[in-house]
């Protein structure tokens, strides 16, 4: 009896381990990619994408054909591959765009808009599946999307071409959401989120190579030249493209350990947690209207997994 008890409080202490390095790896990315590009002031939004990119796709491997933290799975066919690198430009421009708006708003406020990729996955899952949700669903995404309004009128430091970047980040990422459920839906073609990742990461520098030299022009060279100048640079490349990967890792980890209904709870609670912890960091701004906002839209969030999970 003591055995299985300790083995339980071993268990959970293993389980709550993951959390908080999922947590860390989360915030800590997004600090610090706000940090690179707005304080900082290392204005390379689709460089840092790549780096992120060459990370995941350099440890991805090296996690999988080396540690076989899971079994490898092979892509099948053409199609199959055609499929994922379609993932895998819609990913490319979710992660520039929300990159780049990281460059002109708070963390507080991009997450804050963040948060309504449950309305956008729900439109798109309408549109492409033509499979409409019920009516409660739908009322659920209202507080979603006033809480934003709320929050945009109350933001300071409001930026417009920051928030349709960071607008079009959430919606690319509610979309390769909804189409990789379609797109990956046959038993032969399903992958898991690791195996995905070994794939899309590679292919998703091959998209944004050429993005880097001709929108970013000579950003290689006006690194180094900065690191020159201060050889933190290098390791904050280093360090953010790592954690990067850790992100993804540690998400896989977490759910595997836990449920996709947990991971959605804890996720909801990481927006909040990211949103204090950017406030005390960069001490940003912030009125009563946009808390007000945000924390309708959290509430929004919350009613609208209750609402799915009881549909299920």
């Amino acid at each position: 009896m003591a055995e299985k008890v300790k083995g339980r409080a071993s268990s959970q202490m293993f389980t709550l381990g993951l959390v908080m390095s999922w947590y860390s790896s989360n915030i800590g990315v997004l600090l610090l990619n706000k940090y690179l590009l707005s304080n900082y002031g290392f204005k390379y939004p689709i460089f840092l994408t790549m780096c992120h990119m060459s990370a995941c796709s350099l440890l991805s491997y090296f996690a999988i054909a080396w540690m076989k933290l899971v079994p490898m799975q092979v892509v099948r066919s053409r199609v199959q591959y055609a499929k994922i690198a379609a993932l895998s430009l819609i990913f490319c421009g979710s992660v520039v765009s929300g990159n780049i708006s990281l460059r002109f708003l708070p963390v507080s406020f991009n997450q804050a808009i963040g948060a309504t990729t449950p309305f956008f996955t729900a439109i798109f899952a309408c549109i492409m599946t033509v499979r409409g949700e019920t009516w409660l669903t739908y009322a659920t995404l209202v507080p979603v999307v006033a809480g934003v309004i709320i929050a945009s009128g109350g933001e300071p430091s409001f930026h417009l071409f920051g928030f349709i970047m960071c607008v079009g980040a959430t919606a690319a990422r509610a979309l390769k959401s909804v189409l990789q459920g379609i797109l990956l839906s046959s038993e032969g073609e399903k992958l898991n989120s690791m195996n995905l990742l070994l794939y899309m990461a590679p292919t998703a520098v091959l998209f944004l190579l050429p993005a880097t030299i001709m929108m970013e022009e000579n950003v290689v060279g006006l690194t180094l030249a900065l690191a020159r100048e201060d050889v933190r640079i290098i390791w904050y490349l280093l360090f953010n493209s790592a954690l990067a990967y850790f992100v993804n890792l540690s998400n896989f980890l977490v759910t595997k350990h836990t449920s996709a209904l947990t991971l959605q709870v804890l996720g909801n609670a990481k927006g909040a947690v990211a949103v204090v912890v950017s406030i005390l960091i960069f001490r940003n701004p912030i009125s009563v209207t946009g808390m007000l906002g945000y924390t309708l839209t959290v509430i929004g969030v919350i009613l609208y997994s209750e609402v799915k999970k009881r549909g299920k």
